[in-house]
C-alpha cells in the first residue's frame, strides 16, 4: 500500500469514523428527544418528594415515557431545569425527552390520596394510616406529634401528646404533603370543629377543655349507639365528683397497648400503668382515642342522671345503666343471658 494510501486510511480511521460515529451519535439523541413513532396511550407518573433528576428519568423510563433515562438528565440539565414538583403527572408512553420536561414544568395536574381516620382511632392506628399513603413514613408522623413540630391549642404545657387532639374524618391529600402538613391538617381541623362546639372556654362540672376532651375520648370508646353518649358522659362525670374509680376497660386495652385486642381478662386490671382506671383514680393522662363530634358533645352536655354504672346490654351495643352495685350485676347478667359478652 502506497504512502498516500496509508495516510488517507489513517485520516479516515482517526477523523472521519468519530465524525460519523459523533453525527450518529447526535441523532440518536436528537431522536429521543423526540417522540420516536409518535406518543402513545396515557400513562400516570408519580414524582415522589425529594425525587430529583436521576430518579425521576429512571421512573420515566421506567414507565415507558422516555427511551434511556440517562437522556433525560442530560437534557434537563443543559436546560436548566431540574426542579420539577413531587404529584401525579399525566404523560404518554413514548412521549420523548423534550415533551416530557415540557410537561413535567407545568407541574403536576391535581391529585389526591384519600385518608380516612374513623372516630375511636389511637394515634398510632392514624400514623399507620398516613404511613401507608404513597411517599409518607409512619416514623416523621410520630416524631413530629412528640417533638412539639406541631401543637394543639388544646394541647397543655408540658405536654408532648397529641392522642384525642386529630379529628377523625376523611381528608384530601395531595402529594406535596409531608407528614407535618398532615399532622398539621388533622391537628387544625380538630380545633376548628371543637372551637365551633365551644370547646375552648368550656367547665364542666369543673373540668376544662383537656379533661372534657379525655372523657369524651372514653365516651368514644364505650359506646356503641349515639342516644347512650350523653348518659355515658353522665356516668364518668358522676364517678369523679365522689372520687370513685371510673373502672373503664378501654383504658385497660390502652394500657397494653394493642388495639386489636379487644379482649380482657381480671389480670389486666391490675395492669402496672397511669392509664389503669381500674387501680388509679381520675382521668387517665392524655385522651385515648380520636373523638368524634358525637362525643365531644356528649362531654360538653352530659345527661342530667344520678347513674354510677353501665354495661352493654345486648348485641346491638345498646347500654344499661344503673344507680347501684346491686342494679348492675343484673343488669351485667341479663347482657350475658343477651350474648353480649
Amino acid at each position: 500500500m502506497s504512502r498516500g494510501r496509508r495516510t488517507a486510511l489513517v485520516l479516515i480511521v482517526l477523523v472521519v469514523v468519530p465524525l460519523v460515529t459523533l453525527a450518529a451519535g447526535g441523532v440518536w439523541f436528537w431522536w429521543q428527544l423526540a417522540a420516536p413513532g409518535g406518543a402513545g396511550t396515557n400513562v400516570e407518573v408519580q414524582i415522589a418528594r425529594g425525587c430529583g433528576v436521576p430518579c425521576i428519568g429512571n421512573e420515566l423510563s421506567h414507565r415507558g415515557v422516555i427511551g434511556p433515562s440517562w437522556v433525560f438528565n442530560v437534557y434537563s440539565r443543559l436546560h436548566g431545569d431540574s426542579n420539577f414538583k413531587a404529584g401525579t403527572y399525566e404523560l404518554r408512553k413514548n412521549m420523548g425527552v423534550s415533551s416530557a420536561v415540557k410537561m413535567l414544568k407545568k407541574g403536576p395536574h391535581v391529585a389526591y390520596v384519600k385518608l380516612t381516620i374513623p372516630p375511636g382511632f389511637w394515634l398510632k392506628q392514624i400514623a399507620a394510616r398516613v404511613g401507608s399513603l404513597p411517599g409518607q413514613a409512619v416514623d416523621p408522623f410520630v416524631e413530629a406529634t412528640q417533638n412539639n413540630a406541631v401543637r394543639s391549642a388544646f394541647e397543655p404545657q408540658g405536654t408532648n401528646n397529641l392522642e384525642g387532639l386529630l379529628w377523625p374524618d376523611t381528608y384530601n391529600i395531595s402529594a406535596d404533603e409531608d407528614e407535618i402538613l398532615i399532622l398539621s391538617t388533622l391537628v387544625q381541623t380538630f380545633e376548628k370543629r371543637a372551637l365551633v362546639l365551644g370547646l375552648a372556654n368550656a367547665n364542666v362540672q369543673g373540668h376544662t377543655a383537656y379533661d372534657i376532651i379525655k372523657v369524651a375520648s372514653l365516651v368514644e370508646s364505650e359506646a356503641k349507639i349515639d342516644a347512650d353518649r350523653p348518659l355515658i358522659a353522665s356516668v364518668i362525670y358522676n364517678r369523679l365528683a365522689r372520687g370513685m374509680p371510673l373502672q373503664i376497660d378501654a383504658t385497660l386495652i390502652y394500657a397494653r397497648g394493642d388495639p386489636r385486642n379487644r379482649v380482657l381478662s381480671d389480670k389486666d386490671k391490675v395492669i402496672d400503668s397511669p392509664y389503669n382506671t381500674y387501680e388509679h383514680a381520675g382521668l387517665p393522662p392524655t385522651p385515648i382515642a380520636a373523638v368524634s363530634s358525637a362525643s365531644l358533645k356528649a362531654a360538653l352536655s352530659p345527661a342530667q342522671s344520678s347513674f354510677l354504672y353501665y354495661v352493654v346490654i345486648d348485641k346491638q351495643g345498646h347500654t344499661a345503666f344503673a344507680n347501684t352495685l346491686q342494679e348492675h350485676e343484673a343488669n351485667i347478667a341479663l347482657a350475658k343471658k343477651n350474648g353480649a359478652f
